[in-house]
């Protein structure tokens, strides 16, 4: 009989699916040691967010098939060390978001009215009504900073609370948006109109302290501002100078950027900020549903069967599987690097299968592409399993096409992104033994290797490009690793591939794009 460890506290009901097919061990707060030393007895793991599941436990884990995380945030899991294994990690990206988003209400609600800041005064004896004069959300404008499963179920919500609601999502059309009756604006539209403000985001570099010093100066003063999604999204520091000046007039965060919250400024406010240990999927129904879903794939697993939320590589047919597991990252690749050539938001891809694999399956390739599109902005929600269905909540048009006539390469793919703006489109192939290449960018032949940081110019063929920005990053301290500079006629349109083993340090894209001849550049992370 399999055999699985779950290593923190999940609701009772996951544990008895676990049963029907496996002996559980239920062992809560195992040291890092202990974990490791047990691990190589287990089929599957179960965790929470305790449990670090790292590389090292990983390769422990001779017998690992699965491991479930009962939430959505996989931050605690080594996937790619899982991935290289042949591991499949699972979440629940959907279980608690009615408990985020109504604690997302809650928390407006409170601040509007000083709820805790009443209790606390009547609890001390005092009857001081008018210290809490507050503010109605009836017909206030309600600013949501990500359209997702969260920030959509929190839009239909404020709709009925009679609240006008923009919405900021450059990965959501606004036909999307129209569904929920919130009218898609810029970042800036919505943070100088808005009276209340509330993030649902992933943590990335782009959204990293995207609440900070300017952002917050271009607020209302009556503006209130709630976080339920990640910590480090709202700069505190900020934030607190925000406060303490009335500059914004409130903020309710459920999040921090360091948890538990320990040494903060924010305690030293008042009626101004509310403050709640991450309590966002604290609900039972919210903790009930994560068991279930995450015990209900392992158990699915163990059987043989696939898993429906697949972070990594899914349960696919394991002969196509076979077939097309090496352009499977290539696929991902081009997805990543079309959408942030496209500049977030994308109305149709379109995929073309190139050579000997316009004899293939495409869906599995298709559902690589726009994988590597989506990850940008929705991160671990986003797998093999859920691309295709979180692309036709986006409103992306998909578009698949074949071409099995001569090639310069055995076998290609072509991703075209389109949007309102100019249409941008890459293509890519394997050499040798597997080795990704990129081969075309918007039309103009190339020949470079992927990299973690690359930068990536559109500019005019001319003598000096090449010298002024290699001259620059070199003043900069930043190393190349490559450089590819792609044409079709001389001193005509050209692309030029920067592989860098360094991230390019803030404002010198800005330096690049203002040297003559450069038409655009773009800094590209994989």
């Amino acid at each position: 009989m399999a055999r699985v460890l779950v290593s923190d506290p999940v609701d009772p009901v996951g544990v008895e699916i676990l049963q029907q097919v496996a002996h559980v061990d239920v062992l809560t707060n195992l040291a890092p040691d202990k974990l490791l030393a047990s691990i190589g007895e287990y089929d599957a793991l179960m965790v929470r967010s305790e449990t670090k599941v790292t590389s090292a436990v990983i390769e422990a884990g001779d017998r690992l098939k699965i491991i479930g995380r009962a939430g959505v945030g996989v931050d605690n899991i080594d996937v790619p060390a899982a991935t290289r294994r042949g591991i499949i990690v699972v979440n629940s990206p959907g279980g608690n978001t009615i408990a985020a988003a109504e604690h997302t209400l809650a928390l407006m609600m409170a601040l509007a009215r000083h709820i805790p800041q009443a209790d606390q005064s009547v609890r001390a004896n005092e009857w001081t009504r008018a210290k809490f004069l507050g503010v109605e959300l009836y017909q206030k404008t309600l600013g949501i900073l990500g359209l997702g499963k969260i920030g959509s179920h929190v839009a239909k919500v404020a709709r009925a609370l009679g609240m006008n609601v923009l919405a900021y999502d450059p990965y959501i059309s606004p036909e999307r948006a129209s569904q929920w009756n919130a009218q898609l604006v810029d970042l800036e539209t919505l943070i100088r109109n808005a009276d209340f403000i509330t993030l649902h985001l992933p943590k990335t570099p782009e959204t990293t302290h995207l609440i900070n010093q300017e952002t917050l100066a271009k607020m209302k003063p009556s503006c209130r501002i709630v976080n339920c999604s990640r910590g480090g999204i709202v700069d505190e520091n900020a934030l607190y100078q925000a406060l303490k000046s009335k500059q914004i007039a409130g903020a309710a965060l459920d999040v921090f950027a360091q948890e538990p919250l320990k040494e903060s400024l924010l305690r030293d406010l008042g009626m101004e900020v509310i403050l709640t240990p991450h309590l966002g999927a604290s609900t039972e129904e919210a903790q009930a549903n994560v068991a279930i879903d995450v015990a209900e794939q392992i158990r699915d697993v163990l059987l043989g069967l696939p898993a429906k939320s697949a972070v990594n590589i899914p349960g696919l047919n394991p002969d196509i599987l076979q077939q097309l597991k090496p352009y499977l990252l290539l696929a991902e690749t081009l997805g990543s690097l079309v959408g942030q050539l496209a500049g977030g938001r994308v109305d149709t891809l379109e995929i073309r299968l190139q050579g000997v694999l316009a004899e293939k399956d495409a869906k599995p390739l298709l559902v690589a592409a726009l994988k590597g599109l989506l990850t940008p902005a929705l991160r671990e929600r986003v797998n093999y399993v859920n691309a295709l269905i979180e692309a036709r909540e986006r409103g992306i048009h998909v578009i698949e096409t074949r071409d099995s006539s001569g090639q310069d390469y055995t076998g290609s793919l072509y991703l075209e992104a389109r949007t309102s703006g100019i249409p941008r489109s890459i293509s890519g192939t394997l050499l040798g033994e597997g080795e990704a290449r990129i081969t075309c960018v918007d039309g103009l032949p190339i020949n470079v290797a992927p990299s973690q940081f690359m930068l990536l110019t559109n500019h005019q063929d001319m003598p000096g490009i090449i010298g002024r920005v290699g001259s620059l990053l070199g003043s900069q301290n930043v190393n190349i690793g490559g450089m590819q500079v792609g044409r079709q006629v001389v001193r005509g349109e050209a692309v030029m591939v920067v592989s860098l083993d360094d991230p390019l340090p803030e404002g010198i894209l800005k330096e690049i794009k203002s040297m003559p001849g450069i038409r655009d550049a773009y800094v590209l992370a994989l």
